[in-house]
């Protein structure tokens, strides 16, 4: 199969889809892999070292997309990339379509195949594909949440650790999942008081089994968040459905519950924000103020660490992509489940139906699709 690796033109992505290492992996099985220009530099990779590999380098992302029948990709494709991908063209990435219709339509009209990593679900409903940048993005919700509570940038001047007879601060994490799980432990690691909200009671089990004692769980509740939101100073919202829309947990009247200069951080921006004041930043311009309430919303925290993202999200995507280059998506999905659900777009037809419930389109059972492709 020809392997399409184009660079990233979202704001601020300097992350790639493949390392060296993975188009070596796939150029001695025999695949043809071409990589656009400098689209790994921003992740530390050179295009010596993708063609010590075995990797052609093009000069433009017009012809990688015109040559290859995969596209890998990180982030889903923004309006400039729209005419280039080709009908029936296997475009693997992540895609978040229930947060953008203009791109779900797209798509739509493109006629190409549409994989997409976030919904590529295991059996006992993990995300394998989605857990490492979950990872990253939990992280790094403390990290960017402690720089925006200092005062300069209009926080709160509260120092999260706290310092010998000064309390530390307090965060608030709605969702147990692996997002809040990953904040938790560096809010915690930082000497914060954490409280975490979740509606699943085995979750909250097992999150209290494995933090320390200054993390606390509490049931997910409008009561319960409305008690805790003028207690805290940083609120990560972690909340994901997969494939769908996030519920809107926190609304604009919630925002006058909270002190001035109160940080939130959005993680769930990606599947449209679970905070109705979210709308997606950048990195270049990552947080606005609403009601004395900083914001942060950036849509692809993971790019700004490239090099730690690149490889921990290759770590898990490679062995997908060898077996769909392997096999072509149609065998590798009908011999696999778990890739079979990354499946939400093909040649026209809405396949997830939390895509098509978002907008209100049509949805074709994938059942339906791959009898057809029979």
């Amino acid at each position: 199969m020809i392997v399409g690796v184009p660079k990233e033109i979202k704001n601020n992505e300097s992350r790639v889809s493949m390392t060296p290492s993975g188009v070596m992996e796939l150029t001695r099985r025999g695949h043809q892999v071409y990589v656009e220009k400098n689209a790994g530099q921003g992740s530390g990779f050179p295009d010596a070292e993708y063609t010590k590999c075995g990797a052609e380098i093009l000069d433009s992302a017009a012809q990688v997309y015109q040559i290859a029948d995969m596209i890998v990709k990180v982030k889903e494709p923004i309006p400039q990339e729209y005419a280039l991908i080709k009908e029936n063209q296997l475009v693997f990435t992540y895609f978040h379509f229930a947060s953008s219709e203009i791109l779900t339509k797209a798509m739509i009209d493109s006629g190409s195949v549409c994989l997409a990593y976030e919904t590529v679900e295991e059996d006992n409903g993990k995300l394998p594909l989605l857990i490492p940048m979950s990872e990253v993005a939990g992280r790094m919700a403390i990290q960017q949440g402690a720089k925006y509570l200092e005062k300069p940038i209009k926080g709160r001047g509260v120092l999260l650790g706290g310092v010998p007879g000064v309390p530390p601060g307090k965060v608030l994490i709605i969702g147990g999942g692996i997002v809040g799980t990953q904040a938790a432990k560096m809010a915690s690691g930082l000497g914060a008081h954490v409280t975490i909200l979740d509606v699943n009671v085995d979750r909250l089990r097992y999150v209290n089994d494995i933090m320390p004692p200054h993390v606390v769980t509490q049931y997910s509740s409008r009561y319960n968040l409305e008690k805790l939101l003028p207690e805290h100073d940083l609120i990560v919202g972690a909340v994901l459905i997969p494939g769908k829309k996030a519920p809107k947990l926190i609304t604009r009247d919630m925002l006058k519950l909270m002190r001035p200069g109160t940080v939130v951080v959005d993680v769930a921006v990606d599947q449209g924000g679970c905070i109705e004041t979210c709308k997606p930043t950048t990195h270049e311009d990552p947080t606005y103020i609403i009601d004395d309430v900083v914001h942060y919303c950036v849509a692809n925290m993971p790019g700004a660490v490239p090099y730690t993202s690149t490889l921990a999200l290759t770590n898990v995507t490679l062995p997908y992509v060898i077996k769909l280059a392997e096999q072509g998506w149609e065998s590798a999905c009908r011999a696999d489940d778990t890739l079979a659900k990354g499946l939400n777009v093909i040649q026209g037809k809405v396949v997830y139906e939390g895509v098509a419930e978002a907008f209100g389109l049509d949805h074709t059972p994938l059942s339906q699709v791959m009898a057809q492709l029979a």
